[in-house]
């Protein structure tokens, strides 16, 4: 596991917990912190999520052939995400990063990095490309104008300090996480399974480019989109507060005593109560009252069950 973050030691720092952990899930007030978040200011440390660099004159044509993102003509500064697809088409890894001219960096998962830089290393063959892993870059994120997605930044460690002082206040996890799960954006690994394909969760388009050649996987992600009705679908849970806790991650979704699916992450939004993502049956009644972790909970349609698109407006 990644070091704990030298942000800890701000003024009431609380450490996260899981992969988390090395983090801070909050300052004091996660309500307060969303709101700070909402207003435009702030930043969060995502400092313990893996860096790694694609460098070599053949990097984007690589990567173009690889994954499911448009890496030709990328324009130097502009941020990207892109997924590694089995020959299934389900999602394996998930990244986002930016090329500067000369080397393509990105963040992923907390202790994906290995795995996929190893994944890549695999896949280099005869193409000059060098793949490494950037232990000295830190992922921090803060509010960008008009876009509630955010911006991403990657900072050298020796300046987290100063980056914090000139972005701050700090914000913690819990802050950001509220605000992801409600804008309907999953995390690989953590509201998807080994199973999940990327029209099932909103990533058709952020990540997945359809107008490009071929890639691995694409047979499953085009036929899908053609058709429609994907598997399952990502949907977005109002969860019954006066139980005064959250579903177990993982747990079961009920309809009746059916089990239609599967809670991902969860968290306490400031405005819209407790909330979570699930990935559900897609034949499921999209009004139909579900229960997860003994928690009552009713939706609200973030991948549309016929389309595969994510519908859900962004917060």
């Amino acid at each position: 596991m990644t070091s704990p973050s030298p942000l800890l030691d701000l003024p009431g720092a609380v450490a996260g917990n899981g992969i988390d952990a090395p983090v801070a899930a909050h300052y004091g007030s996660f309500n307060g912190e969303q709101r700070t978040l909402e207003s435009g200011a702030g930043f969060v440390d995502l400092s313990h999520r893996d860096v790694l660099r694609v460098e070599g004159p053949e990097r984007l044509t690589w990567l173009h052939n690889l994954t499911t993102q448009h890496f030709l003509d990328l324009t130097p500064g502009a941020w990207t995400q892109a997924l590694v697809l089995s020959p299934q088409g389900h999602v394996e890894h998930a990244f986002e990063g930016y090329d500067d001219g000369s080397a393509f960096t990105a963040h992923t998962e907390p202790g994906a990095g290995p795995a996929l830089a190893e994944w890549l290393e695999r896949m280099k063959f005869m193409t000059r490309v060098e793949v490494s892993l950037v232990p000295d870059l830190a992922t921090m994120w803060r509010p960008a104008g008009g876009d509630p997605r955010g911006k991403f930044d990657l900072v050298p460690r020796d300046q987290l300090a100063a980056y914090a002082e000139a972005a701050g206040p700090a914000c913690g996890l819990w802050a950001f996480e509220a605000l992801r799960i409600a804008r309907g954006e999953p995390r690989l690994g953590l509201d998807t399974d080994h199973r999940t394909i990327p029209n099932e969760v909103g990533w058709i388009g952020p990540a997945v480019h359809l107008d490009k050649g071929c890639y691995r996987g694409q047979e499953t992600v085009a036929r899908v989109h053609t058709l429609g009705r994907p598997p399952r679908r990502l949907t977005l849970l109002h969860l019954d507060g006066s139980e005064n806790r959250l579903p177990v991650r993982g747990s079961e979704v009920l309809l009746g005593e059916k089990s239609i699916g599967f809670v991902g992450t969860s968290a306490r939004h400031h405005e819209l109560g407790p909330i979570a993502l699930a990935l559900l049956k897609r034949n499921v009644a999209t009004d139909a009252e579900l229960l997860v972790d003994g928690i009552a909970a009713a939706q609200e349609v973030v991948v549309d069950p016929e389309v595969g698109l994510h519908v859900r407006p962004l917060r």
